[in-house]
């Protein structure tokens, strides 16, 4: 709800690409230079604490946040610093979080695990956009981000309570931080398929990025909507990621490697044809957004198994992180390049060309045998 409430605000106060794709770097930027550091301590130090610590320093910006809002003492300039800040905490909860699933859940659970979750985040994503949407026209926006305030605080609760089983290398074992982190880095490029896999997946995301940051500017320029349309194809895309995330737990696949690319290939290119939608037939443009929710979660549910099963547990926070780097530095550089294009173009026209592109990049990934035979020997 936060990032639906943030982002509509830039748009609507600005109507600018560029101020949304500064927004998209400054919230990217700071988790992909830290993400390194955030796997290397996750897989060293509590796992728990780590989100605990995380989550309070969140729910503190927003504070901040909310007192310049209802003092109207607010500038662009405070809502990029407190998105790097919160940022900054997402590369050291994320790794630690994800580094814990496996310690949770059995491994031949993994894949319904994956899909579970991606489930619960679908659930979420229904309710946030529509809530967000609800929030700003009925109170100040202020009082809208106190929500996350709350939220934060109440989802350090379980944190307290229960335990989170960790892998912990001897003190006597460890070496440097650094030393550490290379540990992780020559697990990826020790191994042909997923030195190759991360390659893909960070040429897919600098290109497809910049939709989902400029998607608010798409529904306004090209449909003539508003708060409530773009409130609306979030929905449909929570509901879409429900459907998948309950499509994969049933299913539970067990070749996760076709499921990652197949899934993010065809999500890329039913998100060209949202932009290729009339403008008059936005319920077309819903629908597209939908099947590609739905593509997306049936890729990525796949991907995270796929690096929970191969990767051992006590090395997962910096796999994971890396992975994160590398995803959170492709998208501000796509974003620094889509940017004049898109200014020249148009937002539509920008969607479709990042849609069709990013596609044929994913399934061009099926070209590669290494790729394709990648977790055989560990499904």
């Amino acid at each position: 709800m936060t990032q639906f409430v943030l982002l509509w605000w830039i748009t609507d106060a600005t109507g600018s690409i560029s101020a949304l794709a500064t927004a998209g770097m400054v919230a990217l930027l700071p988790q992909a230079l830290l993400g390194p550091l955030g796997g290397t301590l996750a897989d060293r130090y509590s796992r728990r604490l780590i989100m605990i610590v995380a989550d309070v320093i969140s729910a503190l910006c927003m504070s901040v946040l909310i007192w310049l809002f209802l003092t109207d003492a607010i500038e662009l300039w405070h809502l990029y610093t407190m998105m790097a800040i919160r940022s900054s905490m997402q590369a050291f909860q994320g790794p630690a979080a994800s580094a814990s699933v496996a310690m949770l859940v059995p491994r031949s659970f993994l894949a319904r695990a994956a899909g579970l979750n991606q489930t619960m985040i679908g659930i979420m994503t229904v309710a946030a956009a529509p809530l967000g949407a609800l929030a700003i026209s009925l109170m100040p926006i202020g009082w809208a981000l106190s929500i996350d305030v709350f939220t934060a605080l109440l989802g350090v609760v379980p944190l307290l309570l229960f335990r989170i089983p960790q892998l912990f290398v001897a003190k006597r074992d460890r070496v440097g931080l650094w030393r550490e982190f290379c540990e992780g880095l020559a697990v990826v490029w020790g191994n042909g398929g997923l030195r190759r896999l991360y390659a893909l997946v960070t040429v897919t995301v600098l290109v497809i990025m910049p939709g989902f940051t400029l998607v608010p500017l798409l529904v306004r320029e090209h449909f003539g909507g508003g708060a409530p349309q773009v409130a609306l194809l979030e929905a449909v895309g929570g509901l879409a990621m429900i459907a998948g995330g309950i499509l994969v737990t049933a299913l539970a696949p067990k070749r996760l490697i076709l499921w990652v690319v197949l899934g993010f290939g065809l999500s890329s290119l039913t998100l060209a044809l949202v932009a290729l939608a009339p403008a008059d037939q936005f319920w077309l443009g819903i629908a597209w957004w939908g099947v590609s929710s739905i593509a997306f979660i049936m890729g990525n549910a796949p991907l995270m198994t796929l690096l929970q099963t191969i990767v051992p547990n006590h090395l997962q926070g910096r796999v994971l992180s890396l992975l994160s780097t590398v995803i959170a530095l492709a998208a501000p550089i796509g974003l620094a390049m889509a940017t004049p294009l898109g200014e020249l173009i148009g937002v539509r026209w920008l969607f479709v060309g990042m849609g069709l592109l990013s596609g044929v990049i994913c399934l061009l990934g099926l070209l590669s045998g290494v790729i394709r035979n990648l977790g055989d020997g560990d499904s």
